[in-house]
């Protein structure tokens, strides 16, 4: 007989051997220390400023809309995969067991975010306010948690729901009402934060409805989902090991495409700088991921005081997105039509470190104009000759040495 609970159990156990296999390769020497770095320095300058902290900082408003957005985001993660919509669907009456324990499983991977945001703000809480006691942040920590089960409950009931536009208003409403409440709480107005609570609860019993009115579970919709997140896990991991489940995705993004490529010689040697700038453009998440740790890397430069531990944040994160880019190489390492390429395979070395040196530039300039804009002129001349000299001898060096 098909036990719901016991298959879970396996299929858990599967799920975590997957992660753990990958873990390994991410939590490598390179990212603790990056890591053990950026939450050292982040640490120290976070305490800095909460001693000067201005009078008028929308503390509530901060921590409000940053725990709204955190127990609005409550994704299930149900570990079904393609197969089940063959062969388990069929007993989904008999999946009771198996789901409840999805939605446990879901609340205990993401409450790790909680802990880590609630410690994370407790010195700006106590500081905005000195005059509160540890009994009323644990308060507000217990009350976080609740509304989190009741997100995640909400969210499961309207994954029921096929109609992709209802989902979205729902989770816009309830995010909203997320962020009205606890900048409420944070505020110390508990009457209003009631009021809004009340709201909350019968937008909540509404999507219990909706679910109730539902033929039954959309399977694939939640194999989608699922999928999706594990995908975006592959992604993540490939950057630091070889990962034969990733999929592929691209985009057409044709106008950048045209940007990129149009200065592109039409010849035989210029093969594999074509297809590693159009990789790097349309496929997976390299753009993003370059873009967002240019992002981080500038609100760093920006909001430390010190002006060497800009110059050396520049360059940390200068080295991640060098790094970053390194799966470039092996991108098509599964496509046998390269093989037939009558191009030699020198070629391809180069152009990959030639995009990473590019890429690299490109940052180095970026951060550079920033000193400026911050009027600091030392630390302009600093880092061009420090960020030029970092991104060479990395590139060529350490970069070179591990494509083969």
């Amino acid at each position: 007989m098909f036990n719901s609970h016991e298959f879970y159990k396996k299929r858990l156990s599967a799920h975590l051997k997957e992660l753990g296999r990958y873990t390994r390769y991410i939590l490598n020497g390179h990212m603790v220390v990056v890591m053990f770095f950026l939450i050292s320095a982040t640490a120290f300058y976070y305490q800095q400023w909460l001693t000067e902290l201005p009078e008028n900082f929308p503390t509530a408003l901060v921590i409000g809309v940053s725990l709204g957005l955190l127990v609005s985001y409550s994704p299930v993660r149900t570990l079904l995969q393609e197969p089940d919509l063959v062969f388990i669907i069929v007993a989904e009456d008999k999946m009771n067991a198996y789901f409840r324990n999805s939605l446990i499983y879901s609340f205990v991977v993401q409450l790790y975010l909680i802990l880590l945001l609630v410690a994370a703000f407790s010195p700006l809480y106590f500081a905005a306010f000195p005059e509160r006691t540890g009994t009323g942040y644990l308060l507000t920590l217990a009350i976080v948690l609740l509304f989190k089960v009741g997100n995640l409950i909400a969210n499961w009931w309207m994954l029921k729901v096929r109609e992709a536009r209802v989902r979205q208003i729902d989770l816009l409403a309830r995010t909203f009402l997320n962020i009205v409440i606890f900048y409420f709480i944070i505020q110390g107005n508990l009457f209003f934060a009631g009021i809004i609570t009340i709201l909350f609860v019968l937008l909540f019993l509404y999507d219990f409805s909706v679910s109730k009115k539902q033929a039954g579970i959309a399977w694939d919709l939640l194999v989608e989902k699922d999928q999706n997140r594990m995908q975006s896990f592959y992604r993540f991991a490939n950057m630091f090991a070889d990962v034969p489940h990733l999929k592929n995705r691209t985009k057409r993004r044709q106008w950048l495409v045209s940007l990129i490529s149009s200065r592109i010689p039409f010849a035989k040697k210029q093969t594999y700088d074509y297809l590693y700038r159009i990789t790097f453009i349309r496929s997976g998440d390299y753009v993003g991921m370059y873009l967002r740790l240019i992002i981080i890397g500038g609100l760093f430069i920006y909001l430390i005081p010190n002006i060497w531990m800009k110059v050396l944040f520049g360059l940390l994160f200068i080295y991640l997105s060098s790094f970053q880019m390194m799966p470039l190489y092996q991108h098509f390492r599964t496509n046998i039509w390269l093989d037939l390429y009558p191009v030699d395979h020198i070629l391809k070395k180069a152009a990959i470190l030639k995009i990473i040196h590019q890429l690299s530039f490109v940052q180095v300039i970026i951060y550079a104009l920033l000193f400026i804009v911050l009027q600091e002129y030392l630390g302009f001349i600093v880092f061009i000759v420090a960020g030029g000299l970092f991104s060479i001898s990395f590139i060529n060096g350490y970069i070179k040495s591990k494509l083969v």
